[in-house]
């Protein structure tokens, strides 16, 4: 892993526009589990609780859910990780300059990132369907943990859903164009803790590839872009991160 990580650190130095692409490996190591790997979510759920259909048909019975599953998501003891740190003081030295993320946990916020695009949205949040009221999960868990199911917006009495993409949705085109302007932009792009299977998400480091982006992949598996990757680094992304962040200040 060494000799990639020095050769990474070197292109990594020598870029001009830097952009991290995360997936649910960033935050497995915090404890949170992914969704689609053996023991994952949608080994305890399924996926079809959480289609919009049924927050559409059902919103009372959606909500109960999803609030069950939070728990998984959203526990006290969930924290960012070596990772997200390590991303958070990349941007802070001015070496990176965008973090685009398929997680909705929030922890690369937690952990000091500001430049953030999170493409499948914010588990923490909550928006109104007519409105776009913003709320915090917090507050509205509160609510349904006093019996109001469905929870609605205290403003204009629109139904309330969590701000993520749910099943049967379409990304957030505006947040996704801003990704697919930062993965084109880019001279370094580095893709961490993900399959790259999931589409449009997956479309990024392609973008990023096509344009001659020096790819980055920092994943425990091979990746559909492992054979046309720069450099292509299996390992835990709790030490390889670190390891590349450490080598590139010494160079």
């Amino acid at each position: 892993m060494s000799d990639d990580i020095q050769r990474a650190a070197a292109a990594l130095e020598a870029a001009d526009t830097v952009v991290a692409f995360t997936g649910a490996g960033v935050s497995t190591a915090s404890g949170i589990p992914d969704f689609r790997s053996e023991g994952g979510l949608w080994d305890q759920y399924d996926p079809a609780e959480f289609h919009y259909q049924r927050f559409k048909r059902d919103p009372g019975g959606f909500w109960e859910k999803r609030v069950e599953m939070y728990d998984h998501v959203f526990g006290d003891d969930i924290e960012p990780n070596e990772a997200h740190e390590t991303l958070a003081a990349l941007e802070q030295r001015d070496v990176l300059d965008t973090v685009i993320t398929q997680n909705i946990d929030d922890l690369h916020r937690d952990a000091g990132t500001e430049s953030l695009l999170e493409i499948h949205g914010n588990g923490r949040r909550v928006r109104c369907e007519e409105c776009d009221k913003l709320s915090t999960l917090d507050e509205i868990r509160e609510r349904i943990e006093s019996g109001e199911l469905p929870p609605r917006c205290q403003a204009c009495d629109g139904l309330l859903k969590p701000d993520v993409v749910l099943f049967g949705e379409e990304l957030p085109e505006t947040t996704m164009q801003q990704a697919r302007t930062a993965a084109r932009e880019a001279d370094f792009f580095l893709a961490i803790g993900s399959s790259l299977t999931v589409e449009p998400a997956a479309s990024l480091p392609r973008i990023a590839h096509r344009t001659g982006s020096s790819l980055v992949i920092v994943n425990l598996e091979a990746t559909g872009f492992s054979d046309v990757a720069s450099f292509d680094v299996r390992s835990d992304v709790t030490e390889a991160l670190p390891e590349l962040a450490a080598t590139v200040e010494q160079l």
